[in-house]
């Protein structure tokens, strides 16, 4: 009986030393104020949005796999809600923080987000969802680094920077948003931001000889723009959580919603120069610039910033193509990235995305298979699991372009858990796309000008291209995906132009698996606000 009683002590003693030196993925904590202030990025005050009194917010910092608990306080006086563009959130739709999955949080209340960068690297961006609070700030950068024993493509970089671009208005957001609601679209935006600053309204410190790692988002509203730093060529290593092959641009297009990483090697001789920011696709062209300063700069900067490219689509389009998947390169996991063949796979559906711009009711619009996308008055993911009819109606937009005008349609569309599909974006208007996908990474296998057909399949790249969350359609073009539905939930696909996303072009993905088991989806949170028709009923037991 003592040997017995011994050996059960020694099992719980290994039980315990082994859960001390495995452990749980870490833990980060965050407190968030979220308040107006006054902000003046283009010399004129503006009611911006604030996070712990900071335009742009805090940026996050963290490693793959780390647990991000984010208690937010709303000290607005209306609803509002964070998104985090390019996190995939694995299994927990719950926490993505769009109106199709979360109530908003009320004003004078807090809400905590619970998320993990689960196998995940990279550079991305939160923002505020609801409205058009995007137009008043509220946005940051998220910094995923390699655990310490993964290796990573390049040396470490003597900085790591983030820069958040985009266009920006002088309109308060409110006076945009009742622009937008009369059935009008907006004008051209008034000028360029970096990191909420205007012209030369930021510097960035680097050492001569040393080499920089720069993280640029477009936090923008409606417009691409193009990346250049004066006199210094740019080392392309990431793209939204995929290393790449490390081609060398002098400068770089990253269309609204996009994050890449690029290394800058301080090469040139000791003085300040030019980073610069200019709007593609546009007339007039809109430039802003920050400094690159050398700590042994003998001069300010002088002459006028390098021009770029300004409407040239097939430049862009070979840029984008040239984009590759290192394929020997680990990602968040010690395995090469090109051990994943997504090629191939066959694929076991076909959808087609059509944008359109219809007038409906007489108002400006914008829709995807010619529906116009109208919130619900309860959360989809909700209404999903509480099985309240009457919310959504599954199949309420169709897999394939219809070539009709449009109407007003809360649409969901269903998928099966585990399908892998092909998607194909399909711009028929003159105006740059940019689509992102909520949940989930894509392999971007082809994209090319004209009208889409089968035969162009024999074109795609079904080796090493690279695996992204947003991704571009050039006018009178098309571009085509392919994705592993490996993620279950509700899921947001849209336009990150936000006046078409606002207007109606975008839409949700119903990732449906019958098991219901904590294997394929989590829980409904314990702390999950509750609004709507769900108003009143009850989460979970605590």
């Amino acid at each position: 009986m003592g040997d017995i009683r011994l050996s059960c002590s020694l099992l719980l003693l290994f039980l315990f030393l082994s859960s001390c030196v495995n452990g749980e993925d870490p833990y980060r904590f965050f407190t968030w104020n979220v308040t107006y202030g006054d902000i003046y990025p283009l010399g004129v005050k503006q009611q911006g949005i604030l996070i712990n009194g900071q335009f742009p917010g805090p940026q996050i910092d963290c490693v793959t796999n780390d647990n991000l608990i984010i208690n937010l306080f709303n000290n607005l006086n209306e609803s509002f809600l964070l998104s985090w563009d390019g996190l995939q959130h694995r299994r927990n739709s719950w926490q993505d923080g769009v109106y199709g999955t979360n109530c908003p949080i009320p004003p004078g209340q807090n809400f905590t987000y619970i998320l993990q960068a689960k196998d995940q690297i990279g550079s991305f961006f939160y923002f505020p969802s609801l409205a058009f609070h995007k137009a008043a700030g509220g946005f940051g950068g998220i910094k995923i680094s390699s655990r310490p024993l993964i290796p990573v493509p390049f040396a470490d970089p003597a900085g790591d920077y983030t820069i958040l671009a985009g266009d920006w208005y002088k309109n308060n957001y409110t006076d945009l948003q009742g622009i937008l609601d009369s059935g009008n679209d907006l004008p051209m935006p008034d000028g360029l931001l970096i990191n909420g600053r205007g012209w030369n309204g930021y510097t960035f410190a680097i050492d001569q000889g040393k080499t920089y790692r720069f993280r640029i988002s477009n936090v923008g509203l409606t417009t691409s723009v193009n990346f250049r730093i004066q006199g210094h060529l740019l080392t392309l290593v990431e793209v939204e959580g995929s290393h790449t092959v490390q081609n060398t641009y002098s400068s770089l297009d990253v269309h609204l919603g996009q994050s890449y990483s690029v290394l800058v090697t301080a090469d040139q001789p000791g003085q300040d120069y030019y980073i610069v920011v200019s709007t593609r696709f546009t007339t007039p062209v809109l430039t802003t610039t920050a400094i690159l300063h050398y700590s042994n700069s003998a001069g300010s900067v002088s002459g006028a910033p390098p021009g770029g490219p300004t409407t040239e689509i097939d430049w862009s389009l070979n840029q984008a193509r040239s984009i590759r998947w290192n394929l020997t390169a680990s990602g968040p996991r010690p395995n090469p990235q090109g051990s994943y063949h997504y090629g191939m796979i066959n694929t076991t559906r076909t959808i087609r995305l059509a944008n359109n711009a219809p007038v409906i009711n007489g108002k400006q619009r914008y829709a995807v298979n010619s529906v116009s996308f109208i919130p619900a008055d309860t959360p989809l993911k909700i209404a999903d699991y509480y099985k309240i009819s009457g919310v959504f109606n599954l199949g309420s937009i169709p897999d394939n372009p219809t070539g009709g005008g449009g109407y007003l349609q809360t649409s969901v569309m269903a998928a099966d858990f585990r399908a892998y599909v092909e998607i194909v974006f399909e711009n028929w208007e003159d105006t740059v796309q940019s689509w992102h996908i909520d949940g989930y990474a894509f392999f971007v296998v082809g994209m090319d000008g004209g009208q889409w057909s089968s035969a162009n399949r024999d074109s795609y790249n079904l080796r090493d291209t690279v695996a992204r969350s947003t991704v571009q359609v050039y006018p009178k073009s098309w571009t085509a995906i392919y994705m592993a539905l490996d993620n279950v939930g509700m899921w947001n696909i849209r336009s990150e132009n936000w006046v078409r996303q606002y207007l109606g072009q975008q839409f949700y993905l119903r990732v449906y698996s019958p098991a219901n088991s904590w294997r394929d989806e989590y829980p409904i949170p314990k702390n999950a606000l509750l609004c709507g028709r769900a108003a009143g009923r009850r989460t979970r037991p605590l």
